[in-house]
């Protein structure tokens, strides 16, 4: 439902409700018949006031269960941006760390090139050398041989000479393209991890986002919560003006009664109060499923009345609605996800309510809970109420999921 079309009904029962209050009179009937009368009357309206109390507590605890969800949402939500942003930190001192491997690789990769420039030109000069006089000094190296085998070793030092330059450039040159090829490398894997940041950056991003649009929502659910709440005080106002009036007028026939020595015949006023009865977990037992399915439903019970806390998953000292249903199937040696919208996605689709079972979990708009079997579910409602019983169709149902098969 619409905001605009929400305070259009808060203003119409506002309304009503002034109109009431402008309605009250004193008691101003003479006989016991008229007392009655008039008590009567106002004790029709009395209910109907007690009515839209109960109806507007009702609508009031829908929005405080859905800030209840919101505000767990927004825990897991900070929790998530805070790891992103520890992974991004780590992200950033890799690409700090790789950057220094390539300062490092940059410097061997200039040392090498220096070395094989040297190594060149050393060879350049010894070729210049031996041939800048054409094959003078060449031929004087072999005119200076001792006997024909001294001339072959000396033709043999400078080949020799000349294969160890050639053998040297050509590790120089390995080693510079080794080096090289190093270097690309870690500047490959340095994109890699930048890569990488910025997808966590745009994962974070999107987060923070999804963060302003909850506290929105929950500024907004808050303002229909506090509408909701002044409602309830008018109308328990005007409840409590009823009830005197009819506590007046009560008193009024029973002193009339004993004046005229009649028995007493007076109508009690209605109590406002709620009557809490315990849940019968016959209807688990019941109902149609796997025994798995009614053990879980029936554990989920033993912890009724215990407390709502935001974010929390203990089912002893409080647990938000998805930490209720993780934890319950956790227990049972189930993993499902931890927030209401993934365990949406969790286990098989229901079709529809009347194929629900035990243990099945009721997904509603930000909610979760467990059915217990008989149009019913356990869940942790809220702050006020912790977890307990409700109709299943309290709210409307987004999904039917059976994480057991």
């Amino acid at each position: 439902m619409c905001m605009k079309k929400k305070l259009r009904q808060i203003a119409a029962v506002w309304m009503s409700l002034v109109m009431m209050i402008i309605v009250v009179e004193p008691v101003r009937a003479a006989t016991i018949s008229e007392l009655q009368q008039q008590q009567q009357e106002h004790q029709n309206k009395l209910n109907e006031v007690t009515g839209q109390i109960n109806g507007l507590e009702d609508e009031q605890s829908i929005i405080e269960e859905q800030i209840e969800d919101l505000n767990a949402e927004l825990i897991n939500m900070m929790t998530s941006i805070s790891l992103l942003e520890d992974q991004i930190s780590q992200k950033e001192q890799e690409i700090s760390d790789k950057e220094a491997e390539i300062a490092e690789a940059q410097a061997a990769y200039e040392e090498a090139v220096r070395v094989e420039i040297a190594q060149y030109e050393a060879m350049k000069i010894r070729i210049k050398f031996m041939y800048e006089k054409g094959n003078t000094s060449y031929l004087e190296l072999f005119m200076q041989a001792d006997s024909f085998s001294d001339m072959v070793n000396k033709a043999d030092y400078i080949e020799d000479l000349y294969d160890y330059d050639r053998k040297l450039l050509k590790e120089y040159q390995e080693t510079e393209q080794k080096v090289a090829a190093m270097k690309a490398a870690l500047e490959e894997e340095k994109a890699a991890l930048e890569t990488e940041e910025q997808e966590l950056q745009v994962s974070k991003k999107d987060l923070v986002d999804q963060q302003s649009q909850l506290d929105v929502m929950k500024a907004q659910k808050k303002k229909e919560s506090a509408n909701y709440e002044a409602q309830i005080k008018q109308a328990e106002a005007q409840a409590a003006s009823y009830k005197k009036q009819i506590e007046a007028e009560a008193a009024q026939i029973k002193k009339l009664q004993e004046e005229a020595k009649k028995p007493k015949n007076g109508t009690a006023a209605a109590s406002g109060s709620y009557k809490v009865t315990a849940f019968n977990t016959s209807i688990i037992s019941n109902a149609s499923g796997s025994d798995l399915g009614k053990k879980v439903a029936m554990y989920g019970c033993q912890y009724i009345g215990n407390p709502y806390v935001a974010g929390g998953t203990s089912l002893t000292n409080g647990a938000d609605c998805s930490g209720f249903t993780y934890r319950i199937y956790a227990d049972f040696g189930y993993s499902i996800p931890r927030t209401s919208y993934m365990q949406r996605n969790a286990g098989t689709a229901v079709g529809s309510l009347a194929e629900a079972q035990p243990g099945d979990l009721i997904c509603y708009d930000g909610h979760v809970a467990l059915y217990c079997g008989g149009g019913y579910i356990v869940h942790a409602s809220t702050e006020r109420t912790g977890i307990k019983i409700s109709n299943a169709n309290y709210r409307s149902i987004a999904a039917i999921r059976r994480i057991i098969k």
